[in-house]
């Protein structure tokens, strides 16, 4: 039932609808910036590793709900295991920092790069 209506709001929609055809409608929209380029441009790596590491930040926060529902009955077991929980967290966190994935100035990123790359080498 659900794709067959669907299907007749699509097709009411190309029946009845205006065909207005404007350069102006034609491009995509940007946050109401002109855009260059082609939509076929290549990503930094940058975006990929910050989404990754937001990704992988937000899963281990949801560990924290189900800890905060049997804190009271495990108590200092639980606050342990937390603790070392977030610890851990927070060492890769300062790891990531410190290699520079969070930045993003160009030449930052790039003297990282070299440096990591050197330091790799030794």
């Amino acid at each position: 039932m659900g794709a067959v209506v669907a299907a007749l709001l699509v097709t009411l929609a190309f029946a009845v609808g205006k065909r207005v055809k404007n350069p102006i409608k034609d491009i995509p929209y940007e946050c109401g910036v002109t855009p260059t380029g082609t939509a076929k441009e290549r990503f930094s790596i940058r975006f990929y590793l910050v989404a990754m590491v937001f990704i992988l930040f937000d899963i281990e926060a949801i560990f924290l709900y189900p800890w905060a529902v049997v804190y009271r009955d495990l108590k200092l077991f639980a606050f342990i295991e937390m603790f070392l929980f977030l610890v851990l967290i927070l060492a890769g966190f300062f790891y990531i920092w410190k290699k520079g994935v969070l930045s993003w100035a160009e030449d930052e990123w790039r003297y990282r790069s070299a440096v990591w790359k050197k330091d790799k080498a030794v």
